[in-house]
């Protein structure tokens, strides 16, 4: 049986793969948005650019961030029993 940290190691490991190719594939579509110039891309750019922050800020925090906490809250309740 794994014990918490590797069971988390684990998981967020197996997650890299799916999350940085669907990442990858939503920035290839919005960067060339972010830097265009013809008709329309004011509005498009003001649409792209909270994408593109809101696409990194979520592989941070799915990668990073959500497995951190998760680990001290279940650290806590192990520690308790």
């Amino acid at each position: 049986m794994f014990d918490l940290k590797e069971a988390i190691m684990y998981g967020a490991v197996k997650r890299i793969r799916p999350k940085i190719m669907t990442v990858s594939v939503i920035l290839a579509g919005l960067i060339p948005i972010m830097f265009s110039h013809g008709t329309g891309a004011d509005v498009m750019k003001r649409i792209a650019a909270p994408m593109v922050g809101g696409v990194t800020t979520s592989t941070i925090l799915e990668l990073v961030i959500y497995p951190a906490i998760y680990m001290l809250w279940k650290g806590r309740e192990f520690k308790k029993e």
